[in-house]
């Protein structure tokens, strides 16, 4: 038997019994963990109120083996708040949505638990910072994350040089399954000719360049929102159920 403590943030949570949950975690340390919490949903539980979604804890967990993930659930028996993002995003429609989206992504992202995930880590923490302060349309902060977990798990799409033979850009043709944008000679079926405007806040989101980010019109957001959602679809071979409630601009 082990205790093993961790920082993460709390993707999810199911019902477990009359008063219990299983809280899914990803960790800085030991990457996604699910770990059941007991006696959280009784109503004057401050233990549970620090374990809902979107918040960013200290964690303590006593696993019956020497690893954290093994056959059995760890109990999470004791957590501290590190930053309740929770209480700045879902007061807001859009931010919730948005934020919703970030979480399900980072589990999507990490589907092997007990394995570090240290940069999806980060990137989920400061995503939900950035959204928890309202810095930037939540719908632009969405599409920098995913865009950002999509290169950190090695599918960086390209907005300049084309994606298969390197030609120097910009490139007017995008294909989601190049990955990226490519010239015409290695134009591909299915390749759609995104606007400039389009492109260069892609290239804006996933670089921080948060100043051509924010001056972006509406109709060039919503076009590569498009194709950020395609461009994910594709990688993880299925959509992101959250992402149809997700305002567009």
């Amino acid at each position: 038997m082990s205790l093993f403590r961790d920082d993460g943030v709390v993707l999810r949570t199911q019902k477990l019994g009359e008063a219990d949950r299983i809280i899914t975690l990803l960790t800085r340390g030991h990457g996604r963990v699910r770990a059941v919490a007991r006696g959280v949903r009784r109503t004057k539980s401050k233990f549970g109120a620090r374990l809902e979604p979107f918040s960013h804890v200290d964690v303590q967990f006593f696993a019956r083996g020497s690893e954290l993930v093994g056959r059995g659930l760890p109990l999470c028996t004791q957590s501290e708040t590190i930053a309740p993002y929770g209480g700045g995003i879902v007061a807001d429609y859009a931010r919730y949505t948005a934020g919703t989206a970030m979480l399900e992504t980072a589990e999507r992202f990490t589907d092997h638990e007990g394995e570090p995930a240290v940069q999806q880590y980060l990137l989920l923490v400061g995503g939900l910072r950035t959204l928890a302060r309202g810095e930037h349309a939540p719908h632009l902060i969405l599409d920098a994350f995913l865009l950002r977990s999509l290169a950190v798990n090695g599918y960086a799409p390209s907005f300049d040089d084309c994606a298969k033979c390197g030609l120097l850009g910009p490139n007017r043709f995008f294909s989601v399954a190049a990955g990226g944008v490519v010239c015409g000679d290695c134009r591909v079926p299915g390749s759609v000719v995104p606007s400039a405007e389009a492109v260069g806040l892609l290239s804006a989101l996933l670089t921080g360049d948060w100043r051509t980010a924010d001056a972006c019109e509406a109709r060039h957001v919503r076009e590569g929102s498009g194709l950020v959602s395609a461009y994910l679809h594709w990688h993880l071979e299925r959509g992101l159920r959250s992402l149809r409630y997700v305002e567009k601009g």
